[in-house]
């Protein structure tokens, strides 16, 4: 293309500090490095955890960054060494890396990667090297993705190519949200068929819990939130059951072990919530009860009573579904073109990048369920 090598000038939205709103800024975004890739983002999701870093991580050494990191677009150019992508080729970017060499990546027991920016800079959700600047700063690239940005560079390890075919305003939420959730019944909690599930938060992530719920043959999913309105929207999923814990004198976990004749098979937090993590651990039935903690927060400690892990049930977290990315994205892909996944029905408004404070909005107050970014005219 008429732009490698060269450093392009593009729009993104720049968060340059915490709890205010992002600016349309033009940015410059170098070429890529060796082993880099650099891509023209086509749309992305709103994930929470955007949210997260600019109103509640809020992590001085985190700023000015460009958030997003749930997107999908083309590979505009390609740096030195890198054999495995090239322009035209339709991506998806990871934010958990894949460099199929160190101990991690050669283990089944992980889908975690020694080479990831997370590995020493979880607070600031960021690395210092950045092909990003704006205004003559440098500007963070949030998670190693930022897709609130017209262009983006990674590193070849953190990036999945798919399929040719694939609508890259939908399959974007496989970049994080839709991909979190239903890995974490699928692949962390292993539900298996029969079995009686509680899904605590119908935001998106909980909502594709409770499709992994369904994919693999519960036989009751009841979903939990204090929103009555997003009940609906979980039915379309598989849900079965539908508690609101406020329309409840009991806690929530009382209510969800006389519904089930002592609790739940599996129970999945969604919510980033330690006191929600602590209610979906004691929904769980003695002896055999998984809990699954798939919200993402950082900013509090958590707790239980010994006697909860200690009469047999297990407590396991779940970054990103547990997917081996540049492995298992390309292959969720093909399972939503084959109609074996939904992807569709998350999406509830669609906006420009200069609407992206909208989105941001509409998921604070509940407004949404996912908000794509159209973010290359």
């Amino acid at each position: 293309m008429a732009t490698a090598g060269k450093v392009i000038k593009c729009q993104a939205a720049v968060a340059w500090e915490p709890n205010v709103p992002m600016v349309i800024e033009e940015i410059e975004v170098a070429p890529p490095q060796k082993n880099e890739i650099r891509i023209k983002v086509i749309a992305t999701g709103v994930c929470h955890s955007d949210l997260y870093h600019l109103f509640e991580g809020k992590h001085k050494d985190g700023f000015p960054a460009v958030l997003g990191h749930e997107g999908a677009g083309v590979v505009e150019s390609v740096g030195p060494g890198v054999t495995e992508f090239k322009p035209g080729d339709k991506v998806i970017p990871l934010f958990v890396s894949q460099c199929k060499e160190c101990r991690f990546c050669k283990s089944p027991k992980t889908n975690l990667c020694e080479k990831s920016w997370s590995t020493e800079r979880y607070a600031q959700m960021s690395n210092t090297d950045t092909r990003f600047s704006c205004r003559g700063k440098p500007v963070l690239q949030f998670m190693g993705t930022s897709t609130f940005s017209e262009y983006t560079v990674l590193n070849q390890i953190a990036v999945a190519k798919i399929h040719d075919d694939a609508p890259l305003n939908r399959v974007c939420l496989l970049g994080c949200g839709i991909s979190t959730g239903y890995g974490a019944a699928i692949n962390t909690a292993k539900v298996e068929p029969g079995s009686v599930c509680a899904v605590f938060g119908m935001g998106a992530v909980g909502l594709a819990a409770v499709m992994g719920c369904k994919n693999a043959g519960a036989s009751r999913i009841i979903a939990v939130d204090i929103n009555e309105q997003k009940f609906e929207k979980a039915k379309v999923f598989g849900a079965t059951d539908f508690v609101n814990p406020k329309a409840h004198k009991k806690p929530i976990n009382e209510v969800l072990t006389d519904m089930t004749n002592g609790g739940v098979d599996y129970s999945l937090e969604c919510v980033g919530n330690v006191a929600v993590m602590r209610s979906a651990l004691e929904s769980c039935v003695k002896g055999w009860g998984v809990s699954v903690l798939v919200g993402w927060t950082d900013l509090h400690d958590f707790s239980a009573r010994p006697i909860q892990l200690i009469a047999g049930k297990t407590w396991k977290g779940s970054l990103f579904g547990g997917f081996k990315g540049k492995d298992s994205i390309p292959k969720l892909v093909l399972d939503y073109m084959a109609g074996r996944i939904k992807l569709e029905e998350f999406v509830t408004h669609t906006v420009s990048l200069e609407q992206i404070n909208d989105a941001i909005q509409l998921m604070k107050t509940g407004g949404c369920i996912r908000t794509i970014v159209n973010v290359s005219k």
